[in-house]
């Protein structure tokens, strides 16, 4: 039990989630193993889906340094299964104008990542994939969520960038990465994020403020 007051810690919480920032630009510099152990840890620590799961290690996380012969097979395949998404999606939504609408910017996304791959991936120092255990009722990738929630803000609080890449969940449907990273094929769902030093913080995001999205029933 630490000896901080409720106020303090409170203090201390808010500031680090109205801090939590995308960083989509990394320095060079790699943060020590110890650190970024901590924010593994973090995730090991969020919340998961006990009814659903029936082993002790139903999450893992897979870490893979820029510098790694890893990092350049993981970009290759992800450049192909976002190929494979970019074509299914593009002929899904084309008969659907108010779809078509809504996807565009994801289906940019998509082309953009099957040419150059994904952004950021052997730029950043690190990239870190998490997988949890599928089970039934499938509800892994809402406990991925709450996992990477809570390493987004620890490496928040240790002064790390975090960004998501999120077309690491597509690739639980690729046997080839799963037998890359060394996970079962089809028994996990998959999440991943990049870390490293931020060289530069955007500014903050424009939300509604609460009284406009909250209704008292």
């Amino acid at each position: 039990m630490t000896s901080f007051t409720v106020e303090e810690k409170n203090h201390v919480l808010d500031d680090i989630i109205e801090s939590r920032r995308t960083i989509r630009k990394f320095k060079s510099e790699s943060p020590p193993r110890t650190v970024v152990e901590k924010v593994l840890q973090a995730g090991l620590l969020a919340p998961f889906a006990r009814i659903s799961v029936d082993r002790e290690d139903f999450r893992k996380f897979f870490v893979v340094p820029r510098e790694s012969e890893v990092t350049s097979k993981a970009a290759n395949l992800i450049k192909r299964r976002s190929a494979v998404a970019y074509e299914e999606l593009k002929k899904r939504v084309q008969q659907d104008h108010l779809q078509r609408s809504r996807a565009e910017r994801y289906l940019c996304a998509l082309n953009m990542a099957s040419q150059d791959g994904p952004p950021n991936l052997g730029k950043a120092p690190y990239y870190v994939v998490a997988a949890e255990q599928r089970g039934i009722p499938e509800v892994a990738q809402l406990s991925l969520a709450h996992c990477l929630e809570n390493m987004w803000l620890k490496a928040t609080a240790l002064g790390l960038g975090f960004q998501l890449l999120s077309i690491t969940e597509r690739m639980a449907e690729d046997k080839e990465f799963c037998e890359l990273i060394g996970v079962p094929f089809g028994e996990f769902a998959l999440d991943g994020c990049l870390i490293g030093y931020p060289d530069a913080s955007p500014t903050p995001s424009k939300r509604s403020s609460l009284g406009n999205v909250t209704r008292w029933l």
